[in-house]
């Protein structure tokens, strides 16, 4: 195996000038983000939600940024999740977006609160048949003896809703959307001098600054 301390990779692709950004962050980020889709990033919704348990232990997990809206960032759980149950007591959360074709990164902290259940409902009548079945089966974060035990559930639903065109939404299902208070726009850069930009909500204006990598 190689030794960890000698991988490493020089980022080269791309610079970052505060002066050719937008002074919208969340415009900026759906900037990136349509970059991101056209180099045919793998899956570039796909972020690291962080948040923090009644013990004040942090806990990370990838989810699907599905939505942005009025500023938030949309995402949809079951709220008996080890991820709803703690944002439900503390709604200060953090997100990561790692895209390393284009060598970029973003970060976003801020606070999240459910969507309407209209949203929710919306949203999850667009989902594959599977993954609505699958959202009524699965007690997510409970621990099961078995994965028979998930299977004989995702059956009982099927035969529970077997000849409906629509399936309703869970009661224990819905999205959250991110109010964001800070975005960090990360561009990899050689010798580990990145340029980083971040910006922060003041008084409800954006703020940009440069940060040292």
């Amino acid at each position: 195996m190689q030794p960890l301390a000698d991988i490493r990779k020089e980022y080269s692709k791309a610079s970052l000038d505060i002066l050719t950004m937008s002074t919208n962050p969340i415009q900026q980020f759906e900037r990136w983000f349509q970059e991101a889709m056209h180099s045919q990033v793998a899956e570039p919704n796909a972020m690291c939600l962080a948040t923090v348990n009644a013990d004040n232990r942090p806990s990370a997990r990838i989810v699907l940024l599905k939505g942005i809206e009025n500023g938030a960032f949309l995402f949809y759980t079951n709220f008996q999740s080890d991820k709803g149950k703690e944002l439900e007591n503390n709604p200060a959360c953090a997100a990561t977006f790692f895209w390393p074709e284009l060598e970029r990164q973003v970060r976003i902290e801020g606070t999240a609160t459910r969507v309407s259940d209209k949203t929710a409902e919306a949203y999850f009548q667009t989902r594959p048949r599977g993954s609505q079945i699958g959202a009524w089966s699965s007690p997510q974060s409970s621990v099961l003896e078995n994965r028979e035990i998930l299977e004989e559930r995702v059956r009982q639903m099927e035969q529970k809703f077997e000849g409906k065109q629509v399936l309703p939404k869970p009661h224990q299902w819905g999205g959250f959307q991110i109010e964001p208070l800070l975005i960090e726009f990360w561009q990899g850069r050689p010798s580990r001098l990145h340029d980083r930009i971040e910006y922060t909500k003041v008084d409800g204006a954006w703020k940009a600054h440069r940060l040292a990598p």
